[in-house]
């Protein structure tokens, strides 16, 4: 293992170089060789361990139900992720993590990760702050990425958002928690033109709904 890109990796910034292995023993850390295009993780996986990449690159994306792709950030040697849903047991992933190119990957389980940080260990404490800065840091860059990549179309905000209610609920079939006005403002939306272009992507085939119950038809294409 090139243990100079750990010494690089903010998360054990502070940490010395000849105390990695140890410490990575103790964490019952390992690594994992990824083909180009093959999954690290996928939508709706739950996160057992957060991630460092080792070499190559990967890109974490998200596939809408109907086959929309995007693109949300490239990941290069030395840089974490997975690591805010590999803090929170059991929450689905929403986005996936691929392989852009032939890669190695570290993962790092949580359970022993806190486990261990309960303990008198000065390593683990540094580890652990050193978490809370890499997910400070990596939820602003995705914030600030939603942002910027909001869909132009009332529709592709549509298909984003019950793309995402699909995997929280681990079903193409779920009630929604808004009313019409409800989702309208949260999809920064004319209550109207929402209404009609759930219409029209009922018509389309995509979807059927009756109130807050929507139920997504995987097998339509948008057109």
């Amino acid at each position: 293992m090139n243990l100079s890109i750990l010494s690089d990796c903010r998360l054990f910034a502070g940490i010395p170089t000849g105390r990695l292995p140890a410490l990575l023993h103790t964490l019952h850390a390992y690594d994992k060789r990824y083909s180009k295009g093959q999954p690290v993780y996928r939508v709706g996986d739950t996160a057992h361990a957060l991630c460092v990449l080792l070499s190559g690159s990967v890109t974490i994306e998200r596939d809408d139900a109907w086959g929309g792709k995007a693109i949300f950030d490239h990941i290069s040697p030395g840089a974490v992720f997975a690591e805010t849903y590999a803090c929170v047991p059991g929450a689905p992933m929403m986005v996936s993590a691929v392989a852009a190119a032939p890669s190695d990957v570290l993962f790092l389980p949580v359970e022993h990760l806190l486990t261990l940080a309960r303990q008198e260990n000065t390593d683990h404490n540094i580890l652990l702050r050193n978490l809370l800065d890499v997910s400070a840091r990596k939820n602003l860059t995705l914030t600030r990425k939603i942002f910027h990549t909001t869909p132009k179309t009332l529709r592709g905000r549509l298909l984003s958002y019950l793309s995402a209610q699909a995997v929280q609920h681990g079903s193409d079939e779920f009630d929604i928690p808004f009313d019409r006005q409800q989702l309208a403002d949260y999809l920064n939306a004319d209550r109207s033109a929402l209404s009609n272009e759930l219409g029209k992507m009922q018509r389309d085939g995509l979807i059927s709904f009756r109130k807050n119950h929507f139920v997504l038809h995987r097998g339509s294409t948008e057109p």
